[in-house]
């Protein structure tokens, strides 16, 4: 069980307290892995915008991946599954 420090004193937290911080530290985690995500998301997309210009075709494939990256991060509401999800493979030139 967690401890705290009360009038210079170390005390273990109660179980409603110690579940209200690992709670928040885990909230915190979770904010930091999915945003993490989404900038690496973010790259990936802005890297391939070239291939949306207007006088350009693009793939299916492309299309594909692209969207797939733009659902990330949907369905994603825990640290465990942000870390546990892969990014689409890029499609061949």
């Amino acid at each position: 069980m967690a401890t705290k420090i009360v009038n210079n004193e170390v005390i273990e937290m109660s179980e409603e307290e110690n579940n209200a911080f690992e709670n928040y530290r885990s909230s915190k985690y979770f904010k930091i892995r999915i945003e993490n995500l989404r900038q690496e998301r973010n790259f990936l997309l802005r890297e391939t915008d070239w291939r949306a210009n207007s006088d350009l075709t693009m793939s299916d494939d492309w299309k594909t991946y692209r969207q797939q990256l733009r659902d990330l991060p949907s369905g994603l509401d825990t640290a465990e599954k942000v870390e546990a999800k892969e990014f689409p493979t890029k499609p061949g030139a």
